[in-house]
């Protein structure tokens, strides 16, 4: 899907390195039906294709992203046709969180409302200094509901509230205090920052990186005891993946590992 002749979707892979960018600069990469469509597409096939060992989520232009597309969304007729474009960006949400591989959100600058939503639901966040970060909807009469499923899993309860109920935006530094993001960089060192991380993901073993992520988020929602039960079982069929077994004879024996992915 492209405007005029420019996609608003860019999608790339270096070294197993996936790069996607949202691509409506003009917009404000606003997201659109067609383009959350567009991103819903690339991660399927992305989460298919076993070259790839980590995602990057970047974006062109002036912000990183303004959150829904309100001229759009004003158009639709009726609830149904509301709910469906908030159904679909959960849906696209959820396949970020459940991508197989770590995803590591470049920001660059503002993500507001769905857009802080994309940050917080990406398991790596780097931003420049210079970005923001802001829950805006309350401002219009539109609380930023979904976006705050995402921000209080990633955030304290009074600093998810204070995005939420005030509207204001808060600087890259004060969301890296807040763990919004992981760290805040001059932008002239964001995409080295990124890269660095990219790269440190892309030689580890990406069976044990999808094992880790998964059970992550799935014990994150668990009750403690729960939680150690099922932390338990993963990490003894961990134990006896092909990669662990390489792992820790490359550990005993002084040597770089190769991994096989199982």
């Amino acid at each position: 899907m492209s405007t005029g002749t420019e996609p608003i979707l860019l999608s790339d892979i270096q070294d197993g390195v996936a790069t996607i960018t949202l691509n409506r600069p003009k917009a404000r990469n606003a997201l659109s039906i067609e383009l959350m469509t567009e991103v819903e597409a690339a991660l399927a096939r992305l989460a298919a294709d076993t070259s790839v060992k980590v995602l990057i989520l970047a974006a062109n232009g002036p912000a990183f992203c303004a959150g829904h597309d309100l001229k759009q969304m004003s158009g639709l007729d009726g609830a149904d046709a509301v709910e469906a474009v908030f159904t679909q960006c959960s849906r696209m949400m959820k396949a970020i969180v459940r991508f197989p591989r770590p995803v590591i959100a470049r920001v660059h600058a503002m993500a507001t409302a769905a857009g802080c939503q994309l940050v917080a639901s990406c398991d790596l966040a780097y931003a420049a200094e210079t970005a923001q970060f802001a829950t805006p909807g309350v401002n219009i009469g539109l609380f930023c509901s979904t976006p705050m499923v995402a921000l209080a899993r990633n955030v304290g309860r009074k600093q998810a509230m204070e995005l939420l109920l005030l509207g204001k935006p808060v600087d890259a530094a004060r969301a890296e205090s807040w763990g919004l993001i992981n760290r805040a960089v001059a932008p002239d060192q964001l995409d080295a920052a990124v890269a660095e991380a990219a790269n440190t993901l892309a030689a580890k073993s990406s069976f044990t990186l999808k094992l880790g992520k998964e059970a992550f988020y799935a014990q994150a929602e668990m009750g403690l005891d729960e939680a150690y039960d099922y932390a338990t079982r993963v990490m003894v069929a961990n134990m006896q993946a092909k990669d662990a077994a390489e792992g820790i004879d490359a550990f005993l024996g002084k040597r770089h590992p190769v991994w096989c992915g199982a």
